[in-house]
């Protein structure tokens, strides 16, 4: 299995509204730079995208692939697993929320992607933070400037 990278954020926001962000896949190439595009190609028995299409192009990886996701009953947490990939091999995700007292909430983005180009695990690792880093805030950019 390849190497998870696990980072954390604080958004200011409930996590009813930051899963309504996370879950609302027409709007990421509204405020995530690297997705270009998107497609719901089902949905869950509740309603929610159980598999979601993307176009990807962060610079050195462009991707289209297909992940299914598994939302939690609780609302606060969400993964998902690569289920056709062009570029990846493997993609294995989640966002875990953790509401604090103050009603901001931390978000725990874990990611663990394979790749089906050689590449150096330096290089591999510091692309996921990379990744990790800009989605975390670009999330928070969006949900806390959605109001």
């Amino acid at each position: 299995m390849v190497d998870q990278s696990t980072q954390s954020i604080v958004i200011k926001a409930s996590a009813a509204e930051i899963m309504g962000v996370i879950g609302d896949f027409a709007a990421y190439p509204e405020w995530a730079a690297a997705v270009k595009e998107t497609e719901v190609k089902s949905l869950t028995s509740d309603g929610k995208a159980g598999k979601v299409r993307f176009v990807l192009d962060a610079g050195v990886v462009k991707d289209t692939y297909v992940n299914v996701y598994d939302w939690a009953a609780d609302g606060l947490s969400v993964s998902w697993e690569l289920t056709e990939g062009q570029v990846q091999k493997a993609q294995h995700g989640s966002y875990r929320l953790d509401p604090l007292p103050d009603g901001s909430t931390e978000v725990t983005y874990s990611l663990a992607v394979d790749l089906a180009i050689p590449m150096i695990g330096m290089f591999k690792r510091k692309a996921e933070k990379m990744i990790m880093d800009t989605a975390l805030k670009e999330l928070k950019r969006r949900v806390e400037h959605a109001g």
